[in-house]
């Protein structure tokens, strides 16, 4: 089996926002305490035409350094935002260990992680956090996960005691509490679960931020502390392969996919590629390769397909069938002559000419078949 480097799949790459701060230039406050214990207001302005001023996506997936922090940020909050989302696209399917935010400010009350395995045009819950499961999310907070659910999103409390109002992280592992994990290369439900090509974050709502704050007059100069602020946004995980690459490369249309061995080919080395259908593809494990292997066509064919009839009763060892045999050759695997052929028993049946033509007198013969084994034609 061939395993891809784990990676930080988000790293560079672009994030796209529906809401941030900057167009035109705002006033943005965060609240911190001071040296004796009292809630102090820092406000500054946000201005995406000025670099020094601006919180756009890229310092999402930038490199994250403790001791000089970027953040992305929303607009401050107005009636009509109450739902951010981030959408991060990867290029290509990852297998998924674990996402995880970074915030600047405090930690949203309530968020929801997901998924999409088609690159977009649909998508998938992998993780809700709420105060508030049931109500926001219509889910039971912490609910158990069996073998019978185990791609269910859990919700669960983001909120903890314990954590500071700055800096605070959500992780998300995908195969936490997930009773087939041990046994992930024989759990096609969880190979699909950890799955995805992009992840979107959808930020709901902020901790004490209520919908009537927005008509409150005496919020309104509370407002501008109410933002999302993000300043590391990761996704761990391996270039999904099927255990059939260690590697994955930009491929010349510039797209990421497998650098596929073991016969096997696709972006995700997903399938065996032309003429290697004698056995079924399968995903690589830590015991068995699944090498796609080579249709015997002796040689007098280009294209086959698998046929799974065909592979049982062979024991499992040969279910390729040819197509189109050339050089007058039939059969399965072209291994003998076509009707008014026979072998040329100086050639091995590779050979391009191991089958003659007939050649039967068309006045002495009864028929221009002759016996595909010695060429006798049949005499009036």
């Amino acid at each position: 089996r061939c395993i891809p480097d784990f990676v930080n799949a988000a790293f560079g790459k672009e994030v796209k926002a529906t809401s941030e701060c900057g167009t035109p230039a705002n006033r943005y406050c965060t609240t911190s305490n001071d040296d004796k214990g009292e809630i102090v207001r820092n406000c500054q302005i946000c201005d995406a035409s000025n670099p020094k001023r601006a919180h756009p996506t890229s310092y999402l997936t930038d490199l994250n350094n403790p001791n000089n922090v970027t953040c992305w940020m929303s607009e401050p909050f107005s009636q009509s935002l109450h739902n951010v989302s981030l959408t991060l696209s990867l290029g290509k399917k990852y297998e998924l260990t674990y996402i995880s935010l970074q915030f600047c400010n405090q930690k949203p009350d309530s968020l929801a992680l997901y998924k999409s395995m088609d690159y977009g045009k649909t998508w998938h819950p992998f993780q809700f956090y709420s105060s508030q499961c049931r109500k926001m999310y219509g889910r039971q907070n912490r609910a158990a996960i069996t073998k019978a659910n185990e791609q269910e999103a859990l919700c669960t409390d983001a909120q903890s005691n314990v954590e500071p109002i700055t800096g605070a992280r959500i992780a998300f592992s995908t195969l936490e509490g997930r009773p087939s994990a041990y046994d992930f290369d024989n759990s096609p439900v969880l190979q699909d679960w950890v799955t995805a090509t992009d992840i979107k974050v959808m930020f709901n709502r902020l901790v004490g931020w209520m919908p009537e704050m927005a008509n409150d007059n005496e919020s309104l100069s509370q407002r501008d502390t109410y933002f999302y602020a993000v300043s590391d946004f990761a996704v761990g995980g391996r270039c999904k392969c099927n255990g059939h690459a260690s590697r994955c490369i930009h491929n010349r249309e510039g797209q990421l996919v497998c650098d596929c061995k073991h016969n096997t080919a696709g972006r995700d080395c997903e399938k065996c590629k032309p003429f290697h259908f004698d056995r079924p593809w399968g995903r690589a494990t830590a015991h068995e390769a699944h090498e796609c292997v080579a249709c015997n066509c002796n040689f007098h064919a280009r294209r086959c397909r698998f046929n799974m009839e065909l592979y049982k009763l062979s024991g499992r060892t040969s279910g390729g069938v040819c197509l189109k045999c050339r050089h007058n050759t039939a059969g399965r695997h072209c291994h003998y002559c076509k009707e008014g052929y026979y072998r040329d028993k100086t050639k091995p049946i590779t050979h391009r000419k191991a089958c003659k033509a007939c050649d039967c007198h068309p006045v002495g013969a009864s028929g221009r078949t002759c016996n595909q084994t010695t060429g006798q034609c049949p005499c009036k």
